[in-house]
């Protein structure tokens, strides 16, 4: 069933688990996050941001709706990333039940302006809201969006967004990166900042790129409060790797040929995020 992400996230923070947000690119990565997540019972959150937006056309996301609501869980699809406030419109135009504006980079009271301008469009309407405060890293050119260095959420910061802008839920920086990390980055959460931040507001929490951190960091980030995880990096990966082993053999030449071990692949990724997360059967209780 299709839903807005604030009816999917309300029940993963009053059962303290986490959904997982997946980025996906072309219609055979969706197909397979829908089926998996159905496989395992889990909520799903489809997140799509501008570039994968701009290369599957918002064509495409009329399809993924009428997907949605055929499913046998409850399924939002995300903007994610959004930048301006005129994305967030083509967002709602084109059947989102979910937008993030992003306005992390900006100052402040710029971030808590253009987010509390989002919120009022996007609550007439019936769509959730997802905001940022803090920056998130990035570690190459195929990341999403990011800083060289993070800027970590302060509590007392949050407090006043929350209470300013209206969102549903908020991407916090604790530590993480966009992308997958080099050799010499190690990942590391600061789980005592997310305590803290957890216990001033009650709203869902996000994390954004976690790609190669520790299960075990992750799984007591769920614990401490984190209610959605974005996971890109590491399902195409999953999928691309697979990829090139199929293309060896160079008679194949059909999609019907290539994609499904691919799709297998990314399914087994995503399964393991999804009982990572705890979100396992969870879509009993919506």
């Amino acid at each position: 069933m299709l839903v807005d992400g604030k009816t999917i996230l309300d029940v993963a923070n009053t059962h303290n688990f986490a959904v997982p947000a997946f980025n996906i690119s072309d219609w055979a990565m969706f197909k397979g996050i829908a089926e998996i997540s159905e496989e395992k019972e889990s909520p799903l959150i489809v997140a799509i941001h501008p570039d994968e937006v701009r290369h599957l056309t918002t064509d495409l996301i009329r399809a993924i709706v009428a997907r949605a609501h055929r499913s046998s869980v409850p399924m939002a699809i995300h903007w994610d990333h959004g930048g301006t406030y005129e994305q967030v419109l083509t967002a709602i135009q084109a059947g989102f039940t979910s937008v993030m504006i992003d306005g992390s980079m900006l100052p402040f009271e710029d971030n808590v302006a253009i987010s509390k301008k989002v919120v009022e469009s996007a609550h007439a309407v019936g769509i959730s809201v997802e905001g940022e405060l803090g920056t998130i890293g990035k570690t190459d050119s195929e990341a999403e969006y990011g800083t060289d260095s993070i800027i970590y959420t302060v509590p007392e910061d949050a407090v006043s967004f929350v209470q300013r802008t209206g969102v549903d839920s908020l991407a916090i920086a604790i530590g993480t990166y966009h992308g997958l990390y080099p050799a010499t980055l190690k990942p590391e959460l600061k789980l005592d900042l997310l305590r803290e931040i957890k216990a001033k507001i009650g709203i869902p929490l996000v994390l954004h790129g976690g790609s190669n951190n520790p299960d075990d960091e992750i799984a007591q980030a769920v614990k401490l409060g984190i209610n959605k995880i974005n996971i890109s990096s590491d399902i195409k990966v999953a999928y691309h790797a697979k990829m090139r082993e199929v293309l060896a053999d160079t008679s194949l030449r059909e999609p019907n040929s290539i994609q499904p071990p691919c799709i297998d692949a990314m399914k087994a990724t995503a399964a393991q995020k999804i009982d990572l997360f705890n979100a396992a059967g969870k879509a009993v209780l919506y």
